[in-house]
Protein backbone atom coordinates (compact mmCIF):
# COMPACT_ATOMS: atom_id res chain seq x y z
CA UNK A 1 0.00 0.00 0.00
CA UNK A 2 1.41 3.16 -1.21
CA UNK A 3 2.16 5.87 1.82
CA UNK A 4 -0.37 8.12 1.26
CA UNK A 5 -3.14 4.82 1.35
CA UNK A 6 -1.63 3.88 5.24
CA UNK A 7 -1.80 7.11 6.27
CA UNK A 8 -4.95 7.99 5.22
CA UNK A 9 -6.69 4.87 6.55
CA UNK A 10 -4.75 5.15 9.91
CA UNK A 11 -6.38 8.18 10.52
CA UNK A 12 -10.05 6.64 9.31
CA UNK A 13 -9.23 4.21 11.88
CA UNK A 14 -7.87 6.01 14.48
CA UNK A 15 -11.19 7.97 13.89
CA UNK A 16 -13.58 5.35 14.24
CA UNK A 17 -11.85 3.28 16.89
CA UNK A 18 -11.05 6.48 19.03
CA UNK A 19 -14.39 8.62 18.90
CA UNK A 20 -16.85 6.19 17.73
CA UNK A 21 -17.53 8.53 14.80
CA UNK A 22 -19.15 6.07 12.42
CA UNK A 23 -23.57 6.55 12.35
CA UNK A 24 -26.17 5.02 13.73
CA UNK A 25 -26.04 1.76 12.61
CA UNK A 26 -23.05 1.13 11.47
CA UNK A 27 -20.21 -0.87 13.50
CA UNK A 28 -16.84 -1.50 12.88
CA UNK A 29 -15.95 -5.39 13.75
CA UNK A 30 -12.73 -5.65 12.83
CA UNK A 31 -9.80 -3.71 11.57
CA UNK A 32 -6.94 -5.52 12.30
CA UNK A 33 -4.72 -4.36 9.71
CA UNK A 34 -5.16 -2.13 6.86
CA UNK A 35 -6.14 -4.58 4.51
CA UNK A 36 -9.19 -5.79 4.97
CA UNK A 37 -11.79 -4.45 7.62
CA UNK A 38 -15.02 -5.87 8.74
CA UNK A 39 -17.98 -3.39 9.28
CA UNK A 40 -21.76 -4.40 10.43
CA UNK A 41 -24.68 -2.29 8.61
CA UNK A 42 -28.27 -1.69 9.81
CA UNK A 43 -31.59 0.03 8.03
CA UNK A 44 -32.67 1.99 10.76
CA UNK A 45 -35.95 3.54 9.47
CA UNK A 46 -39.26 0.95 8.54
CA UNK A 47 -38.25 -0.73 5.57
CA UNK A 48 -39.84 -4.30 6.27
CA UNK A 49 -37.22 -5.57 3.92
CA UNK A 50 -34.85 -5.50 6.20
CA UNK A 51 -36.26 -5.10 9.49
CA UNK A 52 -34.12 -6.83 12.41
CA UNK A 53 -31.16 -7.77 9.77
CA UNK A 54 -27.63 -6.87 10.54
CA UNK A 55 -25.29 -7.16 7.39
CA UNK A 56 -21.76 -7.61 7.06
CA UNK A 57 -19.66 -5.73 5.17
CA UNK A 58 -16.07 -6.70 3.92
CA UNK A 59 -13.41 -3.94 2.67
CA UNK A 60 -10.15 -4.45 1.08
CA UNK A 61 -7.75 -1.89 0.56
CA UNK A 62 -5.56 -2.04 -2.64
CA UNK A 63 -2.19 -0.90 -3.14
CA UNK A 64 -3.45 2.54 -4.36
CA UNK A 65 -6.52 3.34 -2.16
CA UNK A 66 -7.58 6.07 -1.87
CA UNK A 67 -7.01 6.60 -5.50
CA UNK A 68 -8.49 3.95 -6.80
CA UNK A 69 -11.70 2.20 -4.66
CA UNK A 70 -11.43 -0.72 -2.31
CA UNK A 71 -13.00 -3.80 -2.58
CA UNK A 72 -16.40 -3.88 -0.82
CA UNK A 73 -18.79 -7.06 -0.78
CA UNK A 74 -21.22 -8.34 1.50
CA UNK A 75 -20.14 -11.59 2.97
CA UNK A 76 -22.56 -14.29 4.42
CA UNK A 77 -21.35 -14.81 8.33
CA UNK A 78 -22.66 -16.29 10.91
CA UNK A 79 -26.41 -14.96 11.38
CA UNK A 80 -25.41 -12.38 9.06
CA UNK A 81 -27.25 -12.86 5.79
CA UNK A 82 -26.81 -10.66 2.16
CA UNK A 83 -29.42 -8.74 1.53
CA UNK A 84 -32.17 -8.91 -0.81
CA UNK A 85 -31.86 -6.03 -3.64
CA UNK A 86 -31.86 -5.33 -7.03
CA UNK A 87 -28.34 -4.24 -7.02
CA UNK A 88 -26.76 -6.69 -4.58
CA UNK A 89 -26.19 -10.06 -5.88
CA UNK A 90 -25.93 -13.58 -3.80
CA UNK A 91 -22.55 -13.81 -3.53
CA UNK A 92 -22.48 -10.10 -1.60
CA UNK A 93 -20.73 -8.18 -4.63
CA UNK A 94 -22.18 -4.59 -5.17
CA UNK A 95 -23.37 -2.80 -8.22
CA UNK A 96 -22.81 0.70 -7.13
CA UNK A 97 -21.38 3.23 -9.03
CA UNK A 98 -19.60 4.63 -6.70
CA UNK A 99 -17.60 1.29 -5.94
CA UNK A 100 -16.55 1.16 -9.44
CA UNK A 101 -13.30 2.52 -11.07
CA UNK A 102 -15.18 5.08 -12.90
CA UNK A 103 -17.42 6.38 -10.12
CA UNK A 104 -14.89 6.30 -7.35
CA UNK A 105 -13.40 9.87 -5.91
CA UNK A 106 -10.30 9.88 -3.58
CA UNK A 107 -12.87 12.14 -0.97
CA UNK A 108 -14.75 8.76 -0.41
CA UNK A 109 -13.77 7.04 2.65
CA UNK A 110 -15.29 3.86 4.45
CA UNK A 111 -17.82 6.12 6.32
CA UNK A 112 -19.21 7.30 3.52
CA UNK A 113 -19.22 4.26 1.02
CA UNK A 114 -21.09 2.76 4.31
CA UNK A 115 -23.57 5.69 4.49
CA UNK A 116 -24.15 5.24 0.69
CA UNK A 117 -24.98 1.51 0.79
CA UNK A 118 -27.10 1.98 4.45
CA UNK A 119 -29.31 4.68 2.19
CA UNK A 120 -29.28 2.21 -0.70
CA UNK A 121 -30.80 -0.64 1.16
CA UNK A 122 -33.20 2.50 2.88
CA UNK A 123 -34.60 3.20 -0.04
CA UNK A 124 -35.07 -0.55 -1.53
CA UNK A 125 -38.61 -1.84 -2.19
CA UNK A 126 -38.36 -4.57 -4.41
CA UNK A 127 -37.56 -7.96 -2.71
CA UNK A 128 -35.40 -9.72 -4.83
CA UNK A 129 -31.58 -9.90 -6.48
CA UNK A 130 -30.13 -8.82 -9.84
CA UNK A 131 -31.38 -9.59 -13.47
CA UNK A 132 -29.14 -12.92 -14.42
CA UNK A 133 -28.17 -13.30 -10.59
CA UNK A 134 -27.14 -17.00 -11.38
CA UNK A 135 -25.60 -16.80 -14.49
CA UNK A 136 -23.00 -14.01 -12.86
CA UNK A 137 -22.23 -15.27 -9.88
CA UNK A 138 -21.62 -18.64 -11.61
CA UNK A 139 -19.49 -17.06 -14.56
CA UNK A 140 -17.78 -13.44 -13.31
CA UNK A 141 -14.32 -13.98 -12.84
CA UNK A 142 -13.54 -10.01 -12.29
CA UNK A 143 -12.57 -7.94 -8.85
CA UNK A 144 -16.07 -6.49 -7.60
CA UNK A 145 -14.11 -2.77 -8.44
CA UNK A 146 -13.41 -3.79 -12.15
CA UNK A 147 -17.08 -4.65 -13.45
CA UNK A 148 -18.63 -2.53 -15.38
CA UNK A 149 -22.84 -2.61 -14.14
CA UNK A 150 -25.41 -1.59 -15.87
CA UNK A 151 -28.15 -0.57 -14.00
CA UNK A 152 -31.82 -1.84 -15.66
CA UNK A 153 -33.84 -0.35 -13.25
CA UNK A 154 -32.31 3.29 -14.86
CA UNK A 155 -33.81 2.58 -18.11
CA UNK A 156 -35.90 5.24 -19.68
Amino acid sequence: MSSLGTKRLGKELANEQVSKSLPPGITLVKADDLQEWLLDIQVLDQNPIYAGETYRLKFRFGKQYPIEPPEVVFTKQENRPIPMHPHIYSNGIICLDLLGSSGWSPVQNVESVCMSIQSMLTGNTKNHRPEGDADFVSTNKARPKDIEFYYHDNEV
